[in-house]
């Protein structure tokens, strides 16, 4: 299946892995991309000597195409954005703000870059700048997430701007991409049903609390702190919330207390003082399997319903 972004980004299957913090490694990353899609190394908060040893791994593990999420709000940023030059990235998604102080270094290098955007008005602005593409993500995402719902915010942005739009937040099938595509969108972005992906090296626990969850079975706190974050309920996010609703309990003291909270889910497995971020789409999860089975699953199922006969709606 060829597709605008298909053909940017030299795939085969129209499917981006979300840049995950603490999870998405050079061992999922390497996964997806050697399946069709593309994988993504997450940056997160991590220094520039972690990030150059992933790429490095990831290209050992895969001679296709991969990219890396640069989360803006890190301290390492400067340092990041350079590495992603030095190492030849090919590729470069963005989160957590604006990335228009490194585009022209990045374009220079001849890297793709393709923010996530959560309104209108940031994929105009990105769009001005000269990125390549969009990725316009609905708040039934895990993490951190803005207001608008997947169904009116790709839309609207596929309205808005010229560039391919990738559609996230609430996709986790072949039923999830053919409404991306209904919607404008040239290619989706997953993260939460790569999160059981056998290469993933998140801990068990994690992977049980997805394939465990229900349609009701996350939450958004931190909104208080002006970022609110989707993550499945548990002892963590009933006391955060339990803390967030009580005015004697000071914005310090909140931050204080999500500090760590992500790795203690993803690597230690703590579950009852981890912060499992996922999306609500989790309680379609139900099985833990590979990244190949899943890009398959959900090429399957957007082809069948493509070639469907829909008289009988």
């Amino acid at each position: 299946m060829q597709t605008k972004v298909t053909k940017l980004l030299n795939i085969k299957f129209p499917i981006l892995q979300g840049g995950m913090a603490w999870i998405a490694d050079a061992s999922l990353a390497s996964a997806v991309s050697n399946a069709g899609g593309l994988g993504i190394i997450a940056a997160m908060n991590a220094d520039a000597d972690w990030l150059r040893a992933e790429i490095k791994k990831c290209r050992a593990m895969t001679d296709k195409p991969f990219g890396v999420n640069v989360m803006l709000m890190s301290p390492h940023a400067d340092a990041v954005a350079k590495v992603v030059v030095e190492e030849k990235v090919p590729v470069v998604t963005t989160g957590a703000g604006n990335p228009s102080k490194y585009i022209k270094i990045w374009k220079e290098a001849g890297i793709i870059v393709i923010p996530v955007v959560a309104s209108v008005a940031l994929a105009k602005i990105v769009e001005r700048v000269g990125v390549d593409a969009v990725i316009a993500e609905g708040c039934e995402s895990g993490g951190h997430i803005g207001e608008l719902t997947t169904m009116t915010v790709v839309p609207q942005v596929v309205d808005a701007i010229k560039i391919p739009v990738i559609a996230a937040g609430g996709i986790a099938d072949g039923r999830g991409m053919v409404a991306a595509f209904a919607l404008g969108a040239s290619a989706i972005q997953m993260g939460t049903r790569f999160l059981v992906a056998n290469e993933c090296t998140v801990s068990e626990a994690y992977k049980q609390k997805v394939v465990s969850a229900k349609d009701i079975s996350t939450v958004v706190t931190g909104r208080r702190l002006g970022h609110p974050v989707r993550s499945i309920k548990n002892h963590y996010t009933n006391n955060y919330a339990k803390l967030e609703a009580d005015s004697s309990y000071s914005n310090a003291e909140l931050e204080e207390l999500g500090i760590g909270s992500l790795r203690r889910a993803a690597k230690d497995g703590d579950t009852e003082n981890g912060c499992f971020l996922a999306g609500q789409i989790s309680g379609l999860v139900k099985k833990q399997e590979s990244a190949q089975d899943i890009i398959a699953d959900i090429m399957q199922g957007a082809e069948k319903l493509l070639n469907k006969n829909w008289n009988n709606l």
